[in-house]
């Protein structure tokens, strides 16, 4: 499917130029050859630098997605996939740091100007959370929520399931990423957590299992990423934001705010994928991962709120605020990639329907 989309200041065939990109990816030697001839990526710096004003200024869906699929080609060399290892030839390239770098800056500005930040550095953290988690526990149905229940067909449920098995296949992964340093209490209940989301070491429990489970009861492809070109680039964006709080350890307590919302969330959100489920007549396998969540992550949400956020607010009386910071950032992402999740099913729907 095409992408290329007109701006103001030019047009950049976006397929064409990520194509590109996925060459670059794989040159051996990337940093050196870039040094020698800037001219080899050229064209890929020019369709970044068109993309973050397009995006960014005027709001283009074409500009984000391609930004978005960037950073998630780049991110991806964090995690290893059991593929071919030449696929990791430049995890460590600098070049493609700076890219990272380049487009996460406008980004991060760009999330932050909607959120209001001197607010929250005066509020009182302790309360705050336990305001937020006991509102997004047990929140009122949202249209798209509505939307889910009692109109989706079989056709969207299988969108709906084909987009978030990007993010469900790999599922904690990021997490991982944080559990590097000294023990202490607080560690220790992220440990906990992190084994329950790997099945305690035994595949067939691991939470992205029961993903696996769900596509093969639907006979959809269960290869990682299979899906890729369907995820709508709000969903990218949020996996994009999950490895910017992760990576950094500057960024630690936005990243427990920002878990401590989907944790909490979480619930209340696959409560609607299970109820079309049930209203379509699946199977329990074709529903599996949403039942396996809506049953232990309402008491992964108290953990993170009693035993992980809470004490880490005693911990870190000035910088606390950061944790209301990670979990409203996290829900404006989530809530922004549940809508364009809503609107793709929908899309996906018309299309059954005039193909029929």
């Amino acid at each position: 499917m095409k992408r290329t989309q007109a701006n103001p200041l030019t047009t950049v065939n976006y397929d064409q130029v990520e194509q590109q990109f996925i060459r670059i990816l794989e040159i051996e030697e990337l940093d050196k050859k870039v040094a020698v001839d800037p001219d080899m990526v050229r064209d890929f710096e020019e369709a970044i630098s068109s993309a973050i004003l397009a995006a960014y200024q005027y709001g283009d869906d074409a500009a984000h997605f391609f930004l978005q699929r960037v950073l998630y080609r780049i991110n991806r060399l964090k995690f290893f996939w059991y593929d071919d290892l030449q696929h990791y030839t430049n995890e460590h390239s600098l070049y493609l740091q700076k890219i990272l770098q380049r487009i996460e800056a406008v980004w991060e500005e760009w999330e932050l100007a909607q959120i209001d930040v001197v607010a929250l550095q005066a509020e009182y953290v302790r309360q705050g959370l336990i305001t937020r988690t006991a509102a997004d526990v047990a929140p009122p149905i949202s249209a798209d929520g509505k939307f889910f229940r009692e109109q989706m067909t079989e056709a969207g449920y299988r969108q709906l399931v084909a987009i978030a098995s990007v993010d469900g296949l790999v599922e904690a992964s990021q997490m991982s990423r944080t559990l590097g340093g000294v023990a202490n209490e607080v560690h220790s209940v992220l440990t906990q957590l992190l084994l329950e989301e790997y099945g305690g070491g035994r595949l067939a429990r691991k939470h992205s299992s029961y993903f696996a489970t769900m596509l093969a009861e639907l006979d959809m492809n269960l290869k990682p990423e299979a899906y890729l070109d369907l995820v709508p680039w709000e969903s990218l964006a949020s996996i994009n934001y999950g490895f910017i709080v992760s990576e950094r350890k500057r960024y630690f307590l936005r990243y427990i705010g920002g878990l401590l919302y989907s944790e909490t969330s979480v619930p209340a959100g696959f409560s609607n994928y299970q109820a079309a489920g049930v209203r379509l007549r699946l199977s329990p396998d074709a529903m599996a991962y949403w039942n396996l969540h809506i049953k232990v992550d309402e008491l992964h949400g108290r953990w993170m709120l009693n035993n992980v956020a809470l004490p880490l607010v005693d911990q870190y009386p000035a910088n606390a605020w950061e944790l209301l910071l990670g979990y409203d950032q996290q829900r404006l992402i989530s809530s922004r990639a549940s809508a364009s999740v809503a609107r793709s099913v929908g899309e996906a729907e018309l299309g059954t329907k005039s193909n029929g």
